[in-house]
């Protein structure tokens, strides 16, 4: 069946400008999503994820944040259109799980008038009785009694305030859902039934999703395609078998995310971690971004442009992808 496309970004570039300190955030990004498919967007603390998802969002800092490339969302350059068809956009078409749902309801408002204000935002002739209707049906989605709608968020515990933040975001059943770190601040078995929950709720709306976690098991357990990002880079990208077979070849840093996890099959010492630090985006290296770290650094790899190969739609922007390809 044939995929039908819903977001293509395009060189994505985003700088942060900060008493004239200028940080590159995310440096040409470039991937695709077609609709009903789940993306896993994976790497590190300070890898550029969430600035990526709120570029697709239009919630950039307003006088700090610069931004360059194409967002090409349902026919419309998100980059280039104003806050006001932004307004039109968010929560209806893309929707975002933030990734502390401590921080990001609010403490003074109840649940229900949280979920309603974006049904109202959106369905403007909407009667306050169908309001009401429509937040109790979401909540029934999401696995909360419509009975708790007039409770406040300090009433829930951590894993019930994550599906409020849920039911608020899907509330208009919109075509993008963006998924933080959803299950962050969450013990194991709550973060389990999260994404049980994401996963259905995910099949009965149709939805694309973005999911950024640093958790490649819960990659392995929800997405379709896989985006490794490294310093505001997407240095690996192609679908769940291709970043996931250990038989192919790899990106250097996917297999040290890779070597960093627990083999319950082989019994060791100690993990073996990734060496070094994450670089400060306002310090970037030259050449390969992660040739600092990298075990397999060659002297062409310090500077100058790191080639893209692709093979079957795997892509991966390393010089040793080019080099076996030759051999």
């Amino acid at each position: 069946m044939e995929r039908e496309k819903l977001l293509d970004i395009r060189d994505l570039s985003v700088r942060y400008t900060t008493d004239g300190i200028i940080s590159r955030a995310v440096n040409h990004v470039s991937f695709s999503l077609d609709k009903g498919r789940i993306l896993g967007l994976v790497g590190e603390t300070g890898a550029g994820k969430t600035t990526t998802a709120l570029s697709l969002m239009g919630l950039l800092p307003k006088y700090t944040s610069e931004i360059e490339g194409e967002l090409q969302f349902q026919g419309k350059d998100l980059a280039k259109i104003s806050e006001k068809e932004f307004r039109n956009i968010r929560g209806r078409h893309i929707s975002m799980i933030m990734q502390d749902p401590m921080t990001s309801l609010n403490p003074v408002f109840r649940v229900g008038d949280q979920i309603a204000d974006v049904i109202k935002i959106h369905n403007k002739g909407m009667k306050k009785n169908e309001v009401n209707e429509e937040v109790d049906r979401i909540l029934t989605m999401v696995g909360i009694s419509p009975d708790r709608k007039n409770e406040y968020p300090h009433q829930f515990s951590g894993g019930m305030k994550q599906r409020v933040m849920i039911a608020i975001a899907i509330a208009c059943k919109p075509d993008l859902l963006i998924a933080d770190e959803p299950t962050t601040a969450l013990d194991v078995t709550i973060q389990a039934q999260v994404i049980k929950m994401m996963k259905n709720l995910q099949k009965e709306l149709g939805s694309a999703v973005i999911l950024i976690t640093h958790d490649l098991g819960l990659v392995a357990n929800f997405c379709d395609d896989v985006a490794i990002m490294y310093a505001g880079e997407i240095v690996e990208y192609g679908t769940l078998e291709d970043v996931f077979d250990r038989t192919k070849r790899h990106h250097p840093y996917t297999d040290g995310l890779f070597g960093a996890i627990p083999n319950l099959t082989v019994k060791t010492d100690r993990l073996t971690p990734i060496a070094g630090m994450t670089p400060n985006p306002a310090e970037l290296p030259e050449g390969c971004k992660f040739h600092p770290r990298c075990p397999r650094c060659m002297e062409k790899c310090e500077s100058g442009e790191v080639p893209v190969s692709v093979r079957d739609g795997h892509r991966m922007q390393c010089h040793l992808a080019l080099e076996e390809d030759v051999k």
